[in-house]
């Protein structure tokens, strides 16, 4: 029944949505983006509270919402963390524990809407700020984002160049937004015409069309070193994206990996990601 209902809502919402846009077409993608942009999962559970509560920093003001910022103190350079989708501080665990024997000052921080962190939306403009208030409060020397994380460490580099930002790393990270939101209208089974009153209503709030919105493109401005982890066989974002990012980013390096899914916690990954920040 589950099952069915989860098939059912979906295309539900879109059918709504191709009769709203005839009567409101503005009200009609404003509400569909907020769809689009709602956090279901991705809160503090009893486990990750044991482990995330004894290094909690502060509780940040960032554009409207309460940022819950964490710290593991170390003598090395600033590392901020930025995760993904429906995830929160506690994602990076197995990084931390590398990260702290090598001795990195770590600052991490849940997401709007995420972990600890107020709000019921994220959309990268706006998780583009919070990092971008992390990264000035707390003048980190390298950042590493998983997924979106990794998209909106672009994205800030592109929109707000930093010189005390040496190296970044993605991992899993999507590139083309307009991918995303076909991946959306797929879902919902919405017509092209919900698609182009969205990209009227993201354009009229945002500056920048769908099809815009690029870390591919946005990676051309980037002079950091940059390192790129993705897997070939990535379920949940395209491994091309990484490539194409890869293509425009002058100084960066993809690795390539097959069969460690969209996450990739495994001690590889993370002593690459070491080995990178030390060299």
């Amino acid at each position: 029944m589950k099952k069915l209902l989860n098939k059912i809502v979906p295309l539900a919402y879109g059918q709504y949505y191709n009769a709203y846009t005839l009567l409101a077409p503005k009200k009609a993608a404003e509400s569909a983006f907020h769809v689009f942009c709602t956090v279901r999962k991705g809160r503090i559970n009893p486990e990750q509270a044991e482990y995330l509560d004894g290094f909690k920093l502060d509780t940040e003001e960032v554009v409207g919402h309460k940022i819950q910022s964490y710290h593991w103190p170390g003598n090395k350079e600033t590392v901020l963390l930025v995760h993904g989708w429906e995830s929160n501080t506690f994602r990076w665990r197995n990084l931390i524990k590398k990260l702290r024997e090598a001795d990195f000052n770590i600052i991490a921080f849940d997401a709007p809407s995420h972990g600890y962190s107020s709000g019921k939306h994220l959309y990268v403009p706006l998780y583009e700020q919070a990092v971008n208030y992390m990264v000035k409060k707390y003048n980190p020397k390298h950042l590493i984002g998983h997924s979106v994380g990794g998209m909106t460490i672009i994205y800030n580099q592109y929109k707000n160049p930093n010189d005390q930002v040496e190296k970044m790393v993605t991992i899993g990270s999507p590139s083309e937004f307009h991918e995303i939101m076909e991946h959306f209208q797929d879902l919902l089974k919405f017509n092209n015409r919900v698609m182009r009153h969205l990209d009227q209503y993201v354009y009229n709030r945002f500056g920048f069309k769908i099809d815009e919105f690029s870390t591919s493109e946005f990676a051309r401005t980037l002079s950091k070193k940059g390192l790129l982890f993705h897997d070939k066989h990535d379920n949940i974002t395209p491994y091309h994206a990484s490539v194409a990012v890869n293509n425009n980013w002058k100084d960066s390096t993809l690795v390539s990996t097959e069969g460690l899914g969209h996450s990739m916690h495994q001690d590889d990954v993370n002593d690459q990601i070491i080995s990178f920040l030390e060299a």
